[in-house]
């Protein structure tokens, strides 16, 4: 596939998104239901790319994305829900399927059949976050989602990497496949974690947002490589470096800040609108290769038909046997939380405080209509493509695990995508019970805010030598007092402070505000989720009075 041909398909996915959207439709859907239906035009050239351009190129940054924006703490508080579904689920998937395959299709041999097992094992949640989002998902069960999506193609692509030495008799960094994954995963995430510890601590002392958001972008491609030339998980290096970054991107400057965010929307939205284009387009090929290495369109069809039934039935109840496991052993796992926490809360730190917030709770085990939501939020995406792309061309079941595994993801998007709003709709499942959570967590983080303005300003106030100063200090004073706004008292107050002593003194008190809030966080007062959201906010805030003060 040339340069030329990605930037027409890049094009015309981008316009036909824009005209999803316009029109309400899902955007994914859309564009694979349309690259499909391109794909049959007499004459149209082959749109492929090789897949290591995938793995390499277009995953890294899809994967840095999400988990820069996801919360570490909502990831850790449902590590237990994420682990099911994006180890052990990926686990069962695959040897299900492959077991399923190699009994109804004995031509194909099993190493064979779980090679596509796990192709098709990993779930793409770009289209079930946006449909939750849109819909209004509980905050628990998109974090269940987004972590998922997050650690399954790690788990998915050691497996491949273990069925392919099994098929071909090519020989493992280690041996048994429980181990390798343990490795890979391990050392991928350890090294994801250094590389994000040590690139903050570059991007901190940085006062370009150009260079800072130019050195972030760099980093999900080296998080990748690097694992990947250690044998461990490239995903898994990829995820923890965003984890990392996102969780410490409050002690980069604001504007840094909202250059980085914009820049990674723009990259994830021309990066997820030529995945799903680029779907469609291949279909049609990848069916005439495999015709021509002597399947029958009916053979492919009724594997790929029983193959995508497969792969729903064993989600949908491995989901829901696990909510029923879940709800049994929760009051167990309540009462060891509980003891565990007044443990540590008994012995106080070094600094003389407690490890943790006495009204921390365990997690509660999302409900049926949830589990059932979850369980059809199956699409598949990126990864499956790239996987079977990547199935070595000395297997004779090559052409058949390709098409089956495109069939395979779209048709769960087709299928699931379709059905997935009608479905949160007739369950009625909303985040109506999040409204007066926040509204309770909007209202502390306000006065947790507040109070820390005041007493910055205050101690600005007393600390200015010039009347000036201590005028402008005094008038936001007034201001957060009165509306918790920060905006100066009009262009020529701003002028007689002089924009550089004005931008040190609202920067120094938003310091104080995102302060407090990180403490309340830290303490498990405040949920991270608005603790980002009042962050961003802080950000847009500081940016304006810069902008008004130039």
């Amino acid at each position: 596939m040339g340069a030329s041909q990605i930037l027409i398909v890049m094009m015309a996915a981008i316009a036909l998104t824009i005209f999803a959207e316009r029109k309400g439709y899902q955007a994914a859907l859309f564009l694979a239901i349309v690259g499909i239906a391109v794909s049959f035009v007499p004459g149209l050239p082959r749109t492929e790319l090789e897949p290591e351009i995938i793995l390499g190129l277009v995953l890294p940054p899809l994967l840095f994305s999400a988990a820069v924006n996801f919360s570490f703490f909502s990831f850790m508080k449902r590590i237990g829900s994420i682990l099911n579904m994006g180890v052990a689920l990926i686990l069962v998937s695959t040897v299900a399927v492959g077991a399923l395959l190699g009994w109804l299709y004995p031509v194909m041999s099993l190493p064979a059949a779980l090679i596509l097992g796990a192709v098709i094992a990993p779930i793409d949640a770009v289209s079930a976050v946006a449909i939750g989002a849109k819909l209004k998902l509980p905050n628990r069960l998109m974090t269940v989602l987004k972590g998922e999506s997050l650690i399954n193609d790690a788990a998915a692509l050691a497996l491949f990497s273990a069925a392919v030495a099994g098929a071909t008799g090519a020989k493992m960094p280690i041996d048994n496949p429980a181990l390798y994954f343990l490795f890979a995963a391990g050392v991928g995430a350890i090294l994801g974690v250094i590389m994000g510890g040590l690139v903050h601590e570059v991007r901190r002392r940085l006062h370009n947002p150009t260079m800072v958001t130019a050195l972030t972008i760099i980093v999900p491609f080296a998080a990748y490589m690097l694992a990947e030339e250690l044998t461990a998980s490239g995903v898994m290096a990829v995820v923890f470096a965003g984890l990392s970054l996102g969780h410490n991107s409050s002690d980069l400057k604001f504007d840094g800040r909202i250059q980085q965010r914009e820049f990674l929307s723009v990259v994830d939205a021309l990066l997820e609108a030529f995945v799903f284009a680029y779907m469609g387009l291949q279909f049609r090929f990848v069916v005439e290769d495999a015709i021509e290495h002597g399947y029958s369109l009916g053979t492919l069809a009724g594997l790929s038909a029983l193959t995508l039934a497969a792969v729903i039935l064993v989600r949908v109840v491995w989901v829901m046997f696990s909510a029923v496991l879940s709800k049994w052993s929760h009051p167990r796992r309540k009462e060891g939380f509980e003891r565990r926490l007044a443990s540590i809360n008994a012995r106080p730190t070094k600094r003389g405080r407690r490890g943790r917030s006495p009204d921390a709770k365990l997690a509660e085990p999302l409900g049926w209509r949830e589990n059932l939501i979850l369980s059809w939020s199956g699409m598949r995406g990126v990864v499956t493509l790239a996987a079977a792309a990547g199935t070595p061309l000395i297997l004779p079941e090559r052409d058949l695990i390709v098409t089956i595994a495109f069939a395979v993801a779209l048709g769960t998007l087709i299928l699931q995508g379709l059905s997935l709003p009608w479905l949160i709709k007739w369950l009625g499942v909303t985040n109506d019970g999040d409204l007066a959570f926040r509204q309770e967590q909007v209202a502390l983080a306000r006065v947790a805010t507040q109070k820390a303005s005041v007493e910055k300003l205050e101690e600005i106030r007393d600390a200015q030598d010039d009347e000036a100063g201590k005028a402008f200090s005094e008038r936001m004073l007034a201001n957060v007092k009165r509306d918790f706004s920060i905006n100066p008292a009009g262009r020529g107050a701003d002028d007689s402070v002089g924009r550089e002593k004005m931008m040190v003194i609202v920067g120094e008190m938003q310091a104080a505000r995102r302060g407090s809030l990180l403490a309340e966080r830290d303490a498990e007062r405040l949920d991270d989720e608005i603790v980002r959201e009042m962050l961003e906010n802080i950000d847009l805030e500081q940016a304006v009075i810069a902008r008004r003060s130039e």
